[in-house]
C-alpha cells in the first residue's frame, strides 16, 4: 500500500515504517509541525518519502493514518479528498482523554468512517467513543538489543517538555527522587527545568541530556542503573519499553498501562511516591538485583512489545479497511 502518515510521533512512527509498505510523509517549506518530513534522530528505511504538501491532490495514495483531529480537514484541504469517504483511513488516537474524564468525548465519537485505533487498552477504556468502531493494537519496539552495562549508579528518566507538561508527566516527582538518588534527565526541552532550584542545587544530583539521537539515547540509557518512569496521566511510554528491551530494570508508577505493562520480576509499579523513590534507591545499592531484574524486564518487552506482532497487527486492520473498495 502506499499509506500517508504524519510525522506527529517519532518512536512510534519508526515502528510503523518498518513494514512492508510505502510511506508517504507530507513536508511544508518550514517543516512545521503539520509537515516536519522524514526523521532526523531515528534511523526511517528508504520506504519512507517525503511528499510535499502542495504535491500531494496529484499523489495516489491507498490508506491514510490520522494521528490529530484537524488532520482530517487538512487531508482534504490538501488532496480534494475526504478521509474514510474518498481514500481508506483510520484514526490512531495516541493520548489519554483529558478533560471530564472519564467522560470526554473522542472528536470521532459517533461517526463509523474512520475507526479508531487506541495504542492501549487503557486509553480505550477510558475515551468515550460513543459508537465510532474502536480497536486496540498495542505498541511494538524496535529491538536495540541487549545493551545494559548499569555502570553509573544513577537513575535515568525520559521525558519531553517537562516543564510544560508538568504534573501530567510526573515533574513535580523529580526533587523527591533526586533527594535520594542522583537522576539523569533525559528528552527534548529538558535543559528548561535547570530554571528549578529545588531541582538544580550544588553539584550533579539532577543532569539533563537534550534531545539525543535515538541510537546515542539507547546507549546512554543503557549505562545507568536503573529507568524511572514518572508518568502520572500520559499514555504507555515507548522511552518505558525501549529502556526495558535495553535490559534495564524499571520502576513506575502504577497508572495508566503501567501495570500490564511491567510484570512483577521486571520491576516496581507503585502508586506511592515514597516507595518509587525507595525502590530507585535500592536498584542503585544492589547492581546484581538491577542486571536481573533488567533481564527480566528484556524478557518481558521482546515478549509483549515486539515490532513483529506490532507490524502484524497493523496489517490486518489495514487489509481489513481495503476489502469495502475491492468488493
Amino acid at each position: 500500500m502506499r499509506i500517508l502518515v504524519w510525522h506527529v510521533h517519532g518512536s512510534w512512527s519508526t515502528s510503523f515504517v518498518q513494514g512492508r509498505h510505502d510511506y508517504l510523509v507530507p513536508v511544508t517549506p518550514g517543516r512545521d509541525a503539520d509537515g516536519l518530513g522524514r526523521a532526523r534522530t531515528w534511523e526511517w528505511p528508504a520506504t519512507v518519502v517525503e511528499v510535499p504538501a502542495a504535491e500531494l491532490g496529484g499523489t495516489e495514495i491507498d490508506m491514510v493514518v490520522l494521528q490529530r483531529p484537524h488532520e482530517v480537514r487538512l487531508f482534504e484541504q490538501w488532496t480534494g479528498r475526504r478521509a474514510g469517504y474518498d481514500v481508506p483511513a483510520v484514526y490512531v488516537e495516541h493520548n489519554t482523554p483529558g478533560g471530564d474524564v472519564p467522560r470526554t468525548r473522542h472528536p470521532l465519537a459517533d461517526q463509523d468512517r474512520i475507526p479508531v485505533v487506541h495504542v492501549t487498552h487503557f486509553n480505550r477504556l477510558m475515551w468515550d467513543c460513543g459508537t465510532a468502531p474502536t480497536s486496540v493494537i498495542e505498541h511494538g519496539v524496535v529491538d536495540p538489543g541487549y545493551r545494559y552495562s548499569g555502570e553509573l549508579v544513577r537513575a535515568a528518566v525520559a521525558v519531553n517538555d517537562p516543564v510544560r507538561r508538568g504534573r501530567a508527566v510526573g515533574t513535580d516527582l523529580l526533587a523527591g527522587l533526586a533527594a535520594r538518588s542522583p537522576l539523569d534527565v533525559f528528552g527534548m526541552r529538558v535543559d528548561e527545568l535547570r530554571g528549578d532550584p529545588e531541582l538544580f542545587g550544588p553539584g550533579d544530583r539532577v543532569r539533563t541530556f537534550e534531545d539525543l539521537p535515538q541510537s546515542r539515547l539507547h546507549d546512554e540509557l543503557a549505562r545507568r542503573r536503573v529507568y524511572v518512569h514518572t508518568a502520572r496521566w500520559t499514555s504507555l511510554g515507548l522511552s518505558l519499553l525501549e529502556a526495558m528491551h535495553l535490559g534495564l530494570p524499571v520502576v513506575a508508577l502504577g497508572t495508566t498501562e503501567a501495570a500490564r505493562a511491567v510484570p512483577a520480576d521486571a520491576g516496581v509499579v507503585t502508586t506511592d511516591a515514597d516507595a518509587l523513590a525507595t525502590a530507585t534507591r535500592r536498584f542503585l545499592d544492589d547492581e546484581d538485583l538491577a542486571r536481573a531484574t533488567g533481564l527480566h524486564a528484556r524478557e518481558a518487552a521482546l515478549r509483549h512489545y515486539g515490532v513483529e506482532r506490532f507490524l502484524a497487527d497493523w496489517d490486518t486492520l489495514l487489509e481489513r479497511r481495503l476489502e469495502p473498495l475491492a468488493r
